[in-house]
């Protein structure tokens, strides 16, 4: 049947809302018209689809199937159509566009200043916005095209997404500058079993915390975990103060951080990978310029 066109940019928002909250007066509230009003708007809209978009019992309100698959539909496009908005807003200001990146704390030591540093002498014009976020953050960021970019240490993503692994890195020992283990008596982690280790939550990067517990299992014993955290400062700072020893990224290593010392793991077969991550169906123009650059 085809679409009548009486339906109106509007009534997307008006659904939209009623779908959010399954309440017809909650959602009247946030869009700042009468209960009634967007009951009967609701209504036409269904009418002219000739689709039954939510099943009303009593008081309470349920999406059909077909009311599921619009919500996740629209809500997709509406965001392709907002980006596409903003980016004629961007040329009209005399901007080249935008790029919106999200990324976990070792991608700013030197993979994304170099590759902006890059990007900006062929597009001066360009503006970014970053953010860091753990990995799974991004994923729903990119889904959802809140982000255009992710840098993460995932080893797989879901469909939809592309990803180009970047930077392929040993793992590194952080230890206060102090502790009688450094580089020239250091063997094996079996060493320092009996150290108490301070690690990157598992909640930052679930596949991350695995492959470091691989290390340990590998050199046959259960780390003693002191602290969890999400920042590599604050792992320093605790390393520092000698409230234990950690095991990070090599690109997280400070040449000359007082007070702590690193030990690069060579001899492990556990490394760890940074890859660039996108949507594929996202419209930004700018996204594949900077892809382009990436891969080369």
């Amino acid at each position: 049947m085809p679409m009548s066109n009486q339906i109106e940019f509007r009534h997307i928002k008006y659904f939209l809302a009623v779908a959010e909250d399954l309440h017809f007066r909650k959602a009247a509230e946030r869009l700042f018209i009468s209960q009634p009003g967007l009951s009967r708007q609701i209504k036409h809209m269904e009418n002219d689809l000739g689709i039954l978009l939510f099943e009303r019992h009593n008081r309470k309100v349920a999406l059909t199937k077909s009311g599921k698959y619009l919500q996740k539909e629209l809500t997709k496009n509406l965001k392709s159509l907002e980006q596409i908005f903003s980016h004629a807003k961007l040329l009209n200001d005399g901007v080249g566009g935008d790029l919106k990146f999200g990324y976990v704390g070792s991608a700013m030591q030197k993979i994304i200043p170099n590759l902006l540093v890059k990007f900006r002498e062929e597009h001066p014009d360009v503006v970014f916005s970053l953010k860091e976020m753990d990995n799974e953050k991004q994923i729903e960021g990119l889904l959802g095209h809140d982000i255009d970019m992710g840098f993460v240490r995932l080893e797989r993503v879901p469909r939809g997404l592309e990803f180009t692994p970047i930077l392929k890195e040993n793992f590194c020992l952080v230890l206060p500058m102090n502790h009688p283990i450094n580089s020239t008596n250091f063997n094996s982690l079996s060493q320092l079993k009996d150290e108490s280790f301070i690690l990157f939550d598992p909640k930052y990067s679930a596949s991350y915390y695995e492959k470091v517990m691989q290390i340990f299992d590998d050199s046959g014993f259960s780390p003693i975990v002191s602290h969890n955290t999400i920042h590599a400062s604050s792992i320093y700072k605790l390393v520092e103060n000698n409230f234990g020893i950690s095991i990070v990224p090599k690109s997280l290593q400070f040449e000359n951080h007082a007070g702590i010392q690193f030990i690069e793991l060579k001899d492990i077969p556990q490394k760890t990978v940074l890859s660039v991550v996108w949507n594929k169906e996202n419209r930004n123009p700018i996204l594949n310029t900077i892809i382009k650059l990436i891969e080369r």
